[in-house]
């Protein structure tokens, strides 16, 4: 539990956290720790098994119980909230560089479930796709997911609106995109909001130079890989397949936290 759930990231953790409901009536089991259950949900996110694989004589909870406590911090927007606190403290700190960020996605094949749809790159297969915002050191700063037919574009708008309010500031100083975001009407939005944008253009700009300054957005990808249970999105909600993202979001950033 000391290894997946350091103090300092329990220490972060306890600000986010809801406090435990109580029975009016009294009695009950006892609950089991907040510590314990979040070492299990990091544990079914970073090896990718199954709620009913979980090692509950590890853990202390079964599989059951803390897919109850996942889908319960979920609805109250913990994982969303743990994030924006290390991004946060990464400000204070003087960890994130706003100078240059990137924009990309990533598709994942998906079985079934919300926000899903037939990926015009994979034979029409379903799937999901995670869309994410990084800074110049690679560290995501906006998450979001859609279905694998969302073209790229419908998400630069609310991944930039997403970027939480953090001690350093809120606005990239200049974002940069692949072809798939050459649109004229998101290079007038990011102007009237003081962002300088680098789009490659399509028909214009070399394929070979695009990854240029782009390639710390493609890294990170490669970084939420290491959560396996983003390889294939086996979650129906799509509350839980973002709440995943997140976690694997938070432990990246976590990693700068600690260095």
């Amino acid at each position: 539990m000391e290894r997946l759930v350091p103090d300092e990231l329990w220490e972060l953790f306890q600000r986010v956290v809801p406090p435990a409901p109580t029975r009016p009536q009294g009695g009950g089991r006892r609950r089991h720790g907040d510590r314990e259950v979040l070492a299990a949900i990091i544990f079914v996110a970073t090896s990718g098994c199954t709620w009913q694989q979980l090692p509950s004589a590890s853990f202390g909870p079964s599989g059951a119980t803390a897919h109850r406590r996942f889908a319960e911090w979920t609805q109250a927007r913990v994982w969303a909230r743990l994030h924006r606190l290390v991004l946060d403290e990464l400000g204070a700190r003087g960890e994130l560089d706003w100078t240059r960020c990137a924009i990309d996605s990533v598709n994942m094949r998906a079985l079934k479930g919300e926000l899903t749809g037939p990926n015009p790159v994979d034979r029409g297969k379903y799937g999901s796709k995670i869309h994410l915002i990084t800074d110049r050191n690679g560290l995501p700063l906006s998450v979001g997911i859609s279905g694998a037919n969302t073209h790229d574009s419908q998400a630069l708008v609310p991944l930039v609106r997403g970027i939480p309010p953090i001690r350093s500031r809120r606005r990239p100083g200049r974002l940069y995109g692949d072809k798939g975001y050459d649109y004229a009407h998101l290079r007038r939005w990011l102007s009237r909001r003081g962002i300088r944008h680098r789009i490659a253009r399509k028909g214009v700009d070399s394929s070979t130079r695009l990854g240029r300054h782009r390639w710390v957005v493609e890294r990170t990808v490669s970084w939420l890989a290491g959560c396996r249970r983003l390889h294939r999105r086996y979650e129906r909600k799509a509350s839980h397949f973002l709440a995943f993202t997140s976690i694997a979001c938070t432990l990246i950033c976590y990693r700068r936290l600690t260095k």
